[in-house]
């Protein structure tokens, strides 16, 4: 059985948007944190991200220390 500590997905995909993405996720998976890594910034969409169940949200480009502080707050 493999361990998933942590998903990180796009809003932009082929095939599913990252929020459908975590909306389905979410019916199987509770706990496992879900972390959108996008462009989009508009505050609507990130409610929606939010709401859908995502863990967190960060607007790319962003520094890699910030990444690695959001990573380390999610996975304790």
């Amino acid at each position: 059985e493999v361990k998933i500590d942590l998903i990180f997905c796009d809003v932009n995909m082929p095939e599913m948007d990252g929020i459908s993405f975590v909306k389905e996720f979410r019916k199987d998976d509770k706990f496992t944190p879900v972390l959108i890594l996008t462009t989009e910034s508009e505050e609507d969409k990130i409610k929606e991200g939010k709401t859908a169940g995502a863990s967190g949200w960060m607007i790319k480009p962003f520094k890699p220390a910030d990444l690695v502080a959001v990573v380390e707050k999610l996975i304790r």
